[in-house]
């Protein structure tokens, strides 16, 4: 299983940085490769994303997500991935997003394009993409700020 590590300076505040990313059905917007995402319910997502030619589906679960601070996620299913996304102040009007991934690759062009650093580069890229998207409204196209429990 690989790991990616990234983070962004984001010249919102952190609570229109965790808004914006709690809008996941915007995600395509912002995304390579994510045609669309569905929220089933508070805690179920249905992705649909295009990884190296090839279309997969599954269905995210949300495993913990507090306002302003953190959204926990594991797959369901064939593409298996997990990560964590939290949010950090840094000033009224600033704040940092940082992003850890962890995927599994299945077949080979996957893993060449893990070992090529593709994968860390999309996912650096996408993190760009949601600054510029963010910082250019300049505030949320929407926000959930309920909280989902880590179940122990």
């Amino acid at each position: 299983m690989g790991l990616i590590e990234q983070s962004i300076e984001v010249d919102v505040p952190v609570h229109t940085a965790y808004n914006q990313w709690t809008q996941f059905e915007e995600f395509p917007k912002f995304m390579e490769g994510v045609e669309s995402i569905t929220q089933l319910d508070d805690k179920r997502l249905q992705w649909v994303v295009e990884i190296g030619g090839q279309r997969r589906e599954w269905t995210g679960i949300i495993t913990e997500q507090t306002p302003d601070q953190r959204i926990a996620w594991k797959s369901e299913g064939e593409t298996g991935n997990a990560g964590v996304v939290t949010f950090h102040r840094l000033d009224d009007s600033r704040c940092k997003v940082m992003l850890q991934l962890e995927y599994q690759t299945s077949d080979f062009a996957e893993k060449a394009g893990e070992m090529l650093g593709i994968i860390e580069r999309r996912v650096k890229a996408d993190l760009e993409r949601f600054k510029a998207f963010i910082e250019a409204r300049g505030r949320e196209t929407g926000a959930w700020r309920g909280e989902i429990k880590q179940v122990s």
